[in-house]
């Protein structure tokens, strides 16, 4: 008989076949995070050391989900930081890293000896690109 015109047939039960075993996660024990903001801290714009946990190296206010607190506490340390940059507590930016790293920052062009300094690649020496002539010229000739 051939393979088109057989009935369909179920699928036979193999005997050999592996039952499968339910997965178990192993329960592990986590360190809690301490909360950044202890119940005694006032988040005010004086409190210096505790707002400039909550900045970047480069003076950005750092998100929620990095700082892990509240959107509350989150509100509350935006304004404070915003009202010490206004008091002038506080820089706006940090430009002392910058001002550090930046000998290091910059990447000397290696030097390549087959080429010339300032010629662009692709272009030949001592061809100008064609230009269409201004009609003023034109007209000149033709007078």
């Amino acid at each position: 008989m051939d393979k088109s015109k057989r009935p369909f047939l179920k699928s036979k039960q193999r005997p050999f076949l592996k039952s499968k075993r339910s997965f178990l996660k192993s329960k592990r024990s986590f360190r809690r995070r301490l909360p950044p903001i202890q119940p005694g801290d006032r988040i005010d714009y004086r409190n210096i050391r505790l707002i400039s946990r909550f900045i970047s190296e480069h003076g950005k206010i750092l998100p929620r989900r990095v700082n892990r607190v509240t959107l509350k506490q989150q509100r509350l340390i935006t304004i404070a930081i915003k009202q010490a940059r206004i008091l002038s507590s506080l820089p706006f930016k940090n430009t002392d890293l910058f001002e550090k790293n930046k000998p290091t920052a910059r990447a000397r062009k290696k030097y390549k000896p087959g080429r010339k300094p300032g010629r662009k690649p692709g272009r030949k020496p001592g061809r100008k690109p064609d230009r269409k002539k201004d009609k003023s010229t034109v007209r000149d000739e033709n007078k």
